[in-house]
């Protein structure tokens, strides 16, 4: 039977002067200007398309919302453990929940965006409330080596999952730029943040930080102030791993497979996407995911970010009929855009290659 130790969240401590000094040092990116950073506002921005609604927007939508159902809690199906290991060349990819997923290559660990608390919103204790418990409870995960967090949206960043994780894992934390003074202003230590393309040694692995078409907002965090993407992770073995975060659909999915190679595996985001007219800049559809999968040239793509929290209008089945639609619209084969239920786990050929000679 596994625990039900949801993480509380630990008092966040308050910035010393020296902390705010080794800040400034450190951010040196904050004076230069980029096709996607403007130095004189200090604000990031989407080179493709802004992303941002205005108010008005938000206030027609909720005027106009035509909100799906959804079940108030839904019981979870036992699966075995998440792999322990996985053999060269493959990764194992466990579904933990919205967009937590925990994968495996080689010898190293990866946690993306884990959230473990009730709700998507301040404390974990406000927002929008999860209908299902998390595919792996704290107290049954495996050693974490990198926590990849990729923006500061309350169901991304859940500060009570990463003081937890802190305190009982001890990772390492890669975010982007801007959010490192949100983790350690919590007590997060061992923090690296990177700007789109720069990456990170993690011994027998390299993480790239990835670009991704959003924005940020957070409770008493500017809007726009730090930066979102998604991560690719390739081991020396040729094990490849995107994960695309939260995201509209854009040109650098095709980029991403110009710069850094075919990943053998995928995770996109199909869900929080109705109604389009509002949505579509900063979320994709599952037809949009269908594309990127193509841009992206995986070996195999798995749908994420669904089925945890209501967000938007459509219903809580949705994205698996419309990602059907997509796959044969697109003349994409169930096997190469697949999903998988909360807890379960697959272990995958992850060199592109590997794939072609099957």
């Amino acid at each position: 039977m596994t625990t039900r130790a949801t993480p509380v969240s630990a008092a966040a401590p308050s910035q010393t002067a020296g902390a705010r000094n080794t800040h400034a040092a450190e951010e040196g990116w904050r004076e230069r200007t980029t096709d996607h950073f403007d130095p004189v506002r200090q604000r990031f921005f989407n080179p493709w398309a802004g992303a941002e609604r205005g108010l008005s927007d938000l206030l027609r939508w909720w005027a106009t919302a035509d909100r799906k159902p959804w079940p108030a809690s839904l019981e979870n199906r036992v699966y075995p453990p998440a792999p322990a290991t996985v053999p060269p060349g493959q990764a194992g990819v466990t579904f933990v929940g919205h967009a937590s997923l925990l994968v495996r290559v080689g010898g190293i660990t990866v946690l993306t965006d884990p959230h473990f608390s009730t709700h998507a919103g301040v404390y974990g204790r406000f927002g929008a409330p999860r209908v299902r418990r998390p595919g792996i409870e704290p107290g049954d995960l495996p050693p974490i080596d990198v926590v990849f967090v990729s923006h500061c949206h309350y169901d991304h960043l859940d500060v009570p999952s990463l003081t937890w994780l802190a305190r009982h894992r001890a990772p390492r934390f890669v975010t982007c730029l801007g959010v490192k003074r949100v983790l350690e202003a919590e007590g997060i230590a061992r923090v690296t943040e990177l700007d789109w393309w720069e990456a990170t040694d993690l011994g027998e692995a390299t993480l790239t930080v990835t670009p991704a078409q959003h924005w940020s907002n957070r409770f008493l965090v500017p809007r726009n102030a730090t930066l979102w993407g998604g991560c690719l992770l390739r081991h020396d073995d040729g094990a490849a791993v995107y994960f695309a975060a939260d995201t509209g659909y854009a040109p650098f999915f095709g980029e991403i497979r110009e710069r850094l190679g075919a990943p053998g595996v995928a995770l996109l985001p199909i869900g929080a996407y109705e109604p389009r007219w509002f949505m579509r800049p900063a979320h994709m559809s599952p037809d949009d995911a269908v594309r990127a999968h193509l841009d992206l040239g995986a070996g195999t793509s798995i749908g994420m970010h669904f089925g945890f929290f209501r967000l938007t209008d459509e219903g809580f089945d949705q994205p698996l009929r419309d990602l059907d639609v997509a796959r044969r619209a697109h003349d994409v084969a169930p096997e190469a855009f697949r999903t998988l239920d909360v807890g379960e786990s697959a272990v995958l050929p992850a060199r592109v290659a590997d794939l072609r000679r099957a």
